[in-house]
């Protein structure tokens, strides 16, 4: 079975986090400690007007010389590419390496649903990689594919 956006989010939780264009770097780097995420979404009320990550913060602000006070609207990086809650992980691996990105928001009806990291990803495709394994071995033992119980 391939594992899609929904199954992942499913699995991790629908939570993101949001600063508006008008917030500081400040205040957003706060909020990406306070939250330990390495993203956060750039909203005017629910719509999505772009991203700020770590990287942007350290890149555009702190080697930049920047003031901490700028506002995030000056170093977001505006029309993040996002994904749908049908595209697989492994559309999602493609899309983050080619484009150099770590974070996709997930999008249904052009309304933001959550967040995928690459971290999410990497877990999601190791996790759909054992569980082949787990029933490779299965079928060349011939033993049933089940999982002992947890306890």
């Amino acid at each position: 079975m391939t594992t899609t956006v929904r199954n992942l989010l499913d699995r991790k939780g629908f939570d993101f986090y949001c600063v508006r264009p008008d917030d500081t770097v400040e205040h957003a780097v706060q909020m990406l400690c306070e939250h330990n995420v390495g993203a956060l979404l750039v909203c005017e009320g629910e719509h999505l007007v772009g991203i700020l990550s770590e990287r942007d913060c350290v890149r555009r602000v702190m080697a930049s010389g920047l003031p901490q006070d700028v506002k995030v609207a000056q170093v977001m990086t505006a029309q993040p590419i996002c994904v749908e809650p049908d595209f697989s992980i492994t559309q999602c691996m493609t899309t983050m390496s080619t484009l150099r990105i770590r974070h996709l928001p997930v999008q249904a009806d052009k309304r933001v649903i959550g967040v995928v990291s690459v971290g999410d990803v990497v877990t999601a495709v190791l996790r759909e990689q054992q569980s082949l394994i787990d029933d490779l071995q299965s079928y060349i033992t011939g033993s049933p594919s089940v999982s002992p119980p947890s306890g």
